[in-house]
């Protein structure tokens, strides 16, 4: 069984090395690992075939597979990225607020890395150096526990990432990966809260789940989007189809995916055929009420589970609703607080929806697939957080720091 302490341990020295390091010391390095894992492209391949070959004996489906798959282009894709996280400006040391108090204390408010970072993730062999990259841009050393199903692609990139810090003479330790899958190794790191300072699990709600309720080391959710748009009384119809088609079908197993569609009576009766055709043309599966069966009879009675779920699939709920009060009401019950959007021209509604629903992100006349690190314009993110401690939305560089009071006197003692 692997030595988690230890991992710990390792880590706990390399977190304090590694904040040692300028901002031209953290770009030269994150170059340097770019390099290397399109030089390591062969060996990283020849691991990663190891994974899908395991993955087909399993039946695993062929969607699936594609997300494990690496390639040439999209190593060179996860080079490039790392290259655009060094060119990102680097929060640490940022001085946010300064305070000079009457007795002549000088008080500053200073961006500082969080520490040890620990990363649960699934099937998706990039999150590797996504991970190690934007914790190694904010001075965080990080432990990954990736899953079982890209255990030898992610084996492959962490050593080519770690080579090519030993090579630049930064500790290796910087970036450990948990090789063991079993869960009760996985159990174990929860409870690591003596090194790890916080943990990220980036995937299905049942891994979320998990690490939420059985972690002793402070957690931020991400993932999870049962995401809605609400069709409003004003709503322009033009706008609508558009914004609808995008956030459901662009793709369909992301996490700002539009899953459930609520809409105002008033205007029911126009757009749900509109809505109805526009979603068949696109193979997507509509569950609703008694309204949205009268108006599409081909439609599938929808349950109360179904307004909860977040499908990842063609599918979509859609619920009538007499008021935008209804509507903020039906949405805040069964969101995951990700993103959720209005489509209407009455600024009235839009702010009375923006302060009403209950979520990281909230949309006027725009598809909820935006709610993304890059399209903010944070250049990347280490996933979305759906809570409201510490970090919200996407999760950018600024987001895997805290920050800490540097407090400068002259002799003062307190009275």
């Amino acid at each position: 069984m692997t030595d988690l302490m230890k991992m710990g341990q390792n880590a706990v020295v390399a977190k304090y090395e590694l904040q040692n390091l300028s901002t031209k010391q953290k770009n030269e390095v994150l170059i340097a690992v770019s390099k290397r894992l399109v030089h390591d492209t062969e060996k990283i391949l020849h691991q990663n075939n190891i994974d899908i070959e395991e993955a087909q004996k399993a039946g695993m489906h062929p969607g699936l597979i594609d997300r494990l798959r690496l390639t040439e282009s999209r190593i060179r894709d996860i080079s490039l990225g790392i290259e655009q996280i060094a060119e990102l400006n680097d929060p640490v040391g940022a001085l946010l607020e300064t305070i000079e108090r009457p007795n002549g204390l000088v008080i500053k408010k200073v961006r500082v890395p969080i520490g040890v970072i620990g990363i649960f993730y699934e099937s998706r062999p990039n999150v590797t150096a996504d991970a190690f990259s934007l914790c190694f841009k904010t001075g965080n050393a990080v432990i990954l526990k990736g899953g079982s199903d890209a255990i030898y692609s992610n084996i492959a990139l962490t050593n080519s990432i770690r080579d090519a810090l030993t090579e630049s003479h930064v500790n290796p330790d910087c970036v450990q990966l948990i090789e063991d899958t079993d869960r009760e190794t996985a159990r174990a790191f929860m409870k690591l809260s003596d090194y790890v300072d916080l943990l990220i699990p980036r995937g299905g709600a049942g891994l979320i789940k998990t690490v939420k309720e059985n972690s002793t080391i402070p957690v931020i959710e991400t993932g999870t989007g049962n995401c809605h748009i609400y069709v409003d009384d004003a709503a322009d119809v033009n706008k609508l189809i558009p914004i609808l088609i995008n956030a459901k079908t662009q793709r369909i197993g992301v996490c700002n995916a539009c899953e459930s569609l609520v809409v105002h009576e008033a205007i029911a009766d126009m757009v749900l055929p509109l809505i109805g055709k526009a979603l068949q043309e696109h193979q997507v599966e509509i569950r609703g009420d008694e309204s949205v069966l009268k108006s599409l009879p081909y439609a599938i009675r929808a349950t109360e589970e179904d307004y909860g779920k977040e499908y990842l699939d063609t599918i979509i709920s859609i619920k009538v609703v007499k008021s935008i009060e209804d509507a903020i009401s039906h949405i805040n019950r069964y969101n995951t607080k990700h993103s959720e959007s209005i489509i209407t021209e009455n600024m009235e509604h839009a702010d009375q929806f923006l302060k009403g629903i209950d979520a990281a992100c909230v949309y006027v006349n725009a598809s909820t697939r935006f709610t993304d690190g890059f399209m903010f314009g944070f250049g990347a993110e280490i996933g979305i957080s759906t809570q409201k401690i510490h970090a919200r939305g996407p999760m950018g560089l600024n987001e895997l720091t805290s920050y800490k009071y540097m407090i400068y006197g002259n002799g003062q003692i307190r009275e």
